[in-house]
């Protein structure tokens, strides 16, 4: 029989690797022998006899300057002639606070500071090497209790940023090493794949899974066990998984940060749902502007291999299993399950008619199941503890936790995971850390362009999928861009609805046309007329009416699902901020003054000099005056270019 094991073409394997093969051997198996917890323990690097020093690696620690203090810290190591390790691990969560660099010393906590940059990581190794601790950037320490703790620095779960956050999809994202197979096995790793494997049946792990209550995060929410039964009915002699990695919403990063920094909890999770409906081949669609994400992922998957997780009869099972990636090139649609099939058959990304759905007929017509990187990266936790223990958390319709990512006019950007009914106002002030600059807090856009916003009004609203729609916002995939007072949301939902119509696909009328539409109307609305009649206000204000009549039409009339939502950011800007649109209808000026087009321009005749120079370049000659006297602009003729404002050296020229 094929046991699956291929850890090494050696023939004399090395303690480490005979520790892995007993575990996969005997994954059923609670507890072990001394001999193997204590090398477990050594390959979470819970005890070490050498120096560990972690580099948070990921996307937003290398932008933030990770790359620089991983070179200082490498050339500090090999100036001093330190024995140490050097782990690039993904993103904790705190964005806010990278670049983080995180030491463990042998016998001692490990211990995370931040904001370490280049110029500061020789002086905090310094320190800490010697034995000294100085309080400067410190983060937090990990708790340990047979290790020594460092004296006045809080752990990591009692921070206030982490407390509150229940972390089951990134509870090893910035602890373990992601491109190391044998770390995550010896912390539970792979364990749930191959008991399923040994004692469940197909039609078990799909009750199992819609027992606990599982719904898909990528936006629609639909019960998962539910969706695999359908697949797992068929008899079709070819089946697949796939997971949608595309991720296209502005301000959305979960999906990214989770395969840069636990990509083998994604590949156990599509494996269980594999075996579960019957597919032996899987795709994981990911856009290509991932690069570090598929560079992880590749190795992973290519490790699973080596460690026969993946590919012909897994363990003996009988069971096959051919993973691939495939590469998207960014469309925004190809986030629509029926699109992305489209794009991974090489065809066009464009949604079709539903039914068939994918279940059905799918992937080259086969029965298909499609899932997001959140959705399968909950799977092995269940199989391990249970549906009970996942149902235990969350709301009556909305079990377990949710991944959300925090971006926008917020003091902790990054990424957290909350159990399901936490409020926003939790997220937001407590996580959040609020509203920098003592600045007030006007909206929280959720659900990316297909999502709404959710107004101070409704802050203690719960997270849960009907709730937010009750109020006109979404879950959507996750993504949580936080708005202050100084926004205008006219020129957000503008934002959105020029973003939608150049991702539309173009196939169906309501969603080509009627964007494209309600753009015009909200640039119209956010643009000074420069030759206004009587009944200018009018028309303006009949664009408004038109906004909602259009939206209603385009959501019941378009085909796929983003078509259905594009209207929603616009929709829900004007039931909760109305008397915005009003003041850009009406009075012809924006609140917030972010809406450059309707800025008004004047010259403060006490510092004008009448050099003329704003005169030689407005394109309209809206500027009059006689040299050497001041100035004055011609508030009809004026378009609001600010070429005045960039041409003064007087500070002459006012905004309002």
């Amino acid at each position: 029989m094929n046991t699956g094991i291929k850890l090494r073409k050696e023939k004399v394997m090395n303690k480490k690797q005979m520790i892995i093969e007993e575990i996969l051997k005997n994954s059923e198996r609670k507890e072990f022998s001394p001999e193997v917890e204590k090398e477990l323990s050594g390959l979470r690097k819970e005890n070490v006899e050498k120096t560990v020093i972690y580099i948070g690696a990921g996307t937003c620690g290398l932008g933030a300057g990770a790359g620089k203090t991983l070179k200082a810290v490498n050339q500090y190591i090999k100036e001093k002639e330190i024995d140490a390790e050097i782990i690039k691990v993904g993103c904790i969560g705190l964005c806010s606070a990278e670049p983080l660099m995180d030491i463990k010393l042998p016998g001692k906590n490990r211990v995370s500071f931040r904001n370490v940059t280049a110029n500061k990581a020789s002086q905090i190794l310094d320190n800490i090497l010697q034995d000294k601790f100085s309080e400067e950037n410190v983060l937090a320490q990990f708790k340990q209790d047979d290790q020594q703790e460092w004296e006045n620095v809080p752990y990591l779960n009692e921070h206030f940023f982490f407390a509150p956050q229940k972390r089951l999809v990134l509870e090893n994202c910035g602890i373990i090493d992601p491109v190391s197979i044998d770390e995550y096995i010896a912390r539970g790793g792979y364990r749930a794949l191959l008991n399923t494997l040994k004692t469940m049946e197909p039609y078990e792990v799909c009750d199992l899974i819609e027992k606990s209550g599982l719904r898909g995060r990528g936006g629609g929410g639909f019960p998962t066990g539910k969706k695999w039964k359908m697949a797992q009915a068929n008899d079709a002699d070819q089946k697949y998984m796939v997971c949608n990695a595309d991720e296209g919403d502005p301000g959305a990063f979960m999906d990214r940060a989770v395969i840069e920094g636990d990509p083998h909890k994604l590949i156990e999770g599509m494996a269980i749902g594999a075996y579960a409906i019957g597919a032996s081949k899987a795709y994981v669609y990911i856009r290509a502007e991932y690069p570090l994400a598929i560079e992880r992922l590749v190795k992973a998957i290519e490790k699973a291999k080596e460690y026969g997780l993946l590919g012909k009869n897994i363990f003996g099972s009988e069971f096959d299993l051919e993973l691939m990636i495939k590469k998207g090139a960014g469309a925004f649609v190809c986030g629509e399950e029926t699109a992305l099939l489209h794009s991974i058959e090489g065809r066009r990304g464009m949604p079709r008619p539903r039914p068939p759905y994918p279940a059905a007929s799918g992937l080259f017509g086969k029965p298909t199941i499609i899932n997001n990187v959140e959705t399968f990266s909950n799977v092995a936790g269940i199989i391990n503890k249970g549906a009970d223990w996942f149902s235990s958390m969350g709301t009556e319709n909305s079990k377990g936790t949710k991944v959300f990512a925090l971006s926008g006019r917020i003091e902790n950007t990054g990424l957290i995971e909350i159990p399901m009914g936490t409020t926003i106002r939790d997220i937001i002030f407590k996580i959040g850390g609020g509203i920098p600059g003592n600045k007030k807090f006007k909206s929280v856009q959720m659900g990316g362009p297909s999502g709404g916003c959710v107004t101070e009004q409704n802050l203690d609203i719960e997270i849960d999928y009907n709730s937010l729609l009750s109020v006109g916002a979404m879950m959507g995939s996750g993504g949580m861009v936080v708005m202050d007072e100084t926004t205008c949301m006219v020129d957000v939902a503008k934002y959105f609805m020029d973003f939608i119509q150049r991702e539309s696909c173009g196939k169906c009328i309501p969603c080509r046309e009627g964007t494209r539409r309600m753009l015009e109307i909200l640039e119209s609305i956010t643009t000074k007329p420069i030759h206004g009649n009587g009944h200018d206000a009018l028309q303006r204000f009949k664009g408004i009416t038109q906004l909602e009549k259009l939206g209603k039409v385009i959501r019941e009339t378009s085909l796929c699902g983003l078509g259905k939502s594009a209207p929603t950011p616009v929709l829900s800007t004007l039931r909760w901020f109305r008397e915005e649109y009003e003041e850009h209808v009406f009075e012809r000026t924006c609140p917030a003054g972010q809406c450059q087009n309707l800025r008004v321009f004047s010259i403060d005749v006490d510092k004008c000099t009448g050099c003329t120079a704003c005169v030689k370049k407005c394109p309209t000659g809206a500027i009059i005056g006689a040299r050497k006297k001041p100035h004055f602009i011609v508030e009809d003729k004026c378009i609001s270019c600010g070429s005045c404002l960039e041409t003064c050296k007087f500070d002459a020229i006012l905004v309002s």
